[in-house]
């Protein structure tokens, strides 16, 4: 089992008012398996994708993450943000690249933070660049491209490290129906091809039929 979340809790405090998102759930995922996650808006979707990821923490010590066996938050801080950037992928419905970097650049990011070579970064950011189909790209900023070529960026960054473990929280979500559809065929062909685990969140029930697996998220569980 590569992602294992047991029993995962997490409130947040709004003004006085506890909301719990969180009530003990659970996930199981295979290496090389898609999941879906769906629910309604401010079900904690993206909250638990921040907790399997190791972004945010779930509350107390109720819970567990485990990823390829290891306790993620039994670890200290920076050995977890370690484990997070070698072990972890992820893909944002809003993009997240660096404008003040150009597209490569951004795709070496987070190998670069983890303490590998420029030249072997460098080769690795070109193959992905290639394959998301925006090599022609390479030294333009985020700001030069359309939405679906920086969602293409988004996902090589995501691959970038070869994690085991690749976290889609509405990756087609900014997308237009034809562009979307693309981007998430390459999502899919490029984890499967490599083994990856890949639980993506998801409105769309469409969309969500494309994985082996759709869970919802509903009152804190998922069922």
């Amino acid at each position: 089992m590569l992602i294992e979340a047991d029993n995962l809790h997490k409130t947040y405090v709004l003004k006085r008012n506890k909301v719990p998102v969180l009530c003990g759930a659970s996930l199981h995922v295979d290496a090389g398996e898609t999941v879906a996650i769906i629910g309604r808006s401010g079900a904690g979707k993206s909250t638990l994708l921040h907790i399997l990821g190791g972004i945010d923490r779930p509350d107390d010590a109720r819970g567990s993450v485990r990823i390829a066996g290891q306790s993620m938050y039994t670890l200290s801080s920076s050995a977890r943000t370690r484990m997070r950037a070698e072990r972890i992928g992820f893909v944002f419905q809003t993009y997240h690249l660096l404008n003040e970097m150009d597209v490569l650049e951004n795709v070496m990011l987070p190998a670069r933070a983890a303490g590998a070579s420029r030249t072997a970064t460098l080769a690795r950011a070109q193959e992905l660049l290639q394959a998301v189909g925006v090599s022609a790209r390479a030294h333009h900023t985020p700001l030069e491209l359309s939405g679906g070529e920086q969602q293409r960026v988004a996902i090589a960054r995501a691959l970038i490290n070869d994690p085991a473990v690749v976290l889609a929280d509405e990756p087609t979500g900014n997308l237009d129906t034809e562009t979307g559809a693309t981007v998430l065929r390459l999502l899919f062909d490029l984890t499967r091809s490599r083994g990856h685990a890949l639980v993506m969140v998801t409105h769309n029930d469409a969309t969500a039929a494309t994985c082996d697996r759709t869970l919802r998220l509903h009152d804190g569980l998922l069922v």
